[in-house]
């Protein structure tokens, strides 16, 4: 009914016998009423239903190569649709957060001093969404990344081993059990076996028991030997036999028995009381291959082993505990002097030494 009357309203309008006034009080009315009518669902309340756009949070954890939180490098999210940048450092934890983001794309770009650059694949974030990034390993600067590159740690502590096969010092004398990077991974078995191989066919091992041989042969030591080049001969096949079990011994097989690092941590930091206490003490305290200090077992077991092997080939005269205990304590307390030496001087005598390598971080 309403809908003739207002038909026939606007044709009498149209012909000119509709009275003004009566139609603009029939306009106010409807006006009025429509205005007390409540609203129809908009795009607000739409805005406000279930399907709203909620704010989401991109989130995760630097670390470098080895596995190791890294603190205060900048953290960038860069806003793919519009470019937008956030920035923050990177926490204590190696954490970040960036939270109130809009549903988009965007990128994690994250670099630091001494740093490379990390950038991340295309984040596609929704509505609400919250995204933590679990796999940020943040690179070493070019000018290091060449003697560091990250992989699987077997990788790693093959590239540890090489680097330690060219450690010498002033360029001759073998320091292959000496490592500088004190985040160092630990070595696998077969690479404790085939450093300690190396060391004991080098050049220099062979020299060195042709010196004690002829120190032993001018002292007289070992009359059983006999003299002349036959003597010498025997005093040498049995200087470089202690070397070559002592080796094998404490810094392959015992060590790939008990697990643990038969090389030594260069501490490089604190007082001169405190690293030369430290280095005394890895004659009796070893790094195990979990990273936790234990009882050097290896060395110590693998210096007696090796002095009771030489009462296979020493003169029956000099044989039996003694010599055992003799060659063992010698062995021991040249450890500690080479510790001391580490420690104090064949830093900076070694040539090949990574830039990165330094010791324990200061704490």
């Amino acid at each position: 009914m309403r809908v003739y009357a207002t038909l026939g309203a606007m044709g009498l309008a149209c012909c000119g016998y509709w009275p003004t006034g009566l139609y603009a009080q029939q306009h106010s009315v409807e006006a009025d009423t429509a205005a007390k009518l409540p609203d129809a669902p908009g795009a607000e309340a739409q805005a406000a239903g279930p399907e709203a756009v909620q704010a989401g949070t991109v989130s995760g954890t630097v670390q470098d190569p080895n596995g190791n939180v890294v603190e205060g490098v900048q953290v960038q999210l860069t806003s793919k649709a519009g470019g937008e940048k956030l920035e923050q450092p990177s926490g204590s934890n190696g954490e970040f957060s960036f939270a109130g983001l809009k549903p988009g794309l965007y990128k994690v770009t994250v670099s630091g001093k001494d740093w490379g650059t990390y950038s991340s694949p295309e984040i596609r974030l929704a509505s609400g969404e919250s995204r933590f990034l679990s796999d940020i390993v943040l690179p070493l600067a070019t000018a290091v990344t060449e003697v560091r590159v990250g992989g699987t740690r077997e990788e790693m502590a093959e590239e540890q081993v090489q680097i330690a096969e060219q450690q010498r010092v002033l360029g001759i004398l073998p320091n292959f059990y000496s490592t500088y990077d004190w985040s160092a991974p630990p070595m696998e078995a077969k690479q404790k076996y085939k450093l300690a191989f190396r060391a004991a066919i080098d050049p220099v091992a062979f020299l060195g028991a042709a010196a004690i041989a002829g120190s032993e042969q001018m002292r007289g030591k070992y009359q059983g030997y006999g003299p002349g080049l036959e003597g010498y001969g025997k005093r040498y096949g049995a200087a470089y036999a202690n070397q070559f079990s002592a080796r094998m011994f404490s810094s392959a097989i015992f060590p790939g028995l008990f697990r643990q690092d038969p090389r030594y941590f260069y501490r490089g930091s604190g007082s001169v009381r405190t690293r030369a206490l430290y280095a005394i003490s890895r004659v009796v305290i070893a790094r195990g291959d979990n990273g936790h200090s234990e009882p050097n077992f290896s060395y110590i077991l693998g210096s007696f082993a090796a002095g009771g092997l030489s009462n296979l080939y020493y003169p029956a005269a000099d044989r039996g505990v003694s010599l055992t205990i003799t060659n063992s304590l010698i062995e021991i307390a040249g450890h500690a002097g080479n510790n001391l030496l580490r420690e104090f001087v064949l830093r900076r005598l070694t040539p090949k030494v990574p830039s990165y390598a330094n010791g324990k971080p200061v704490e």
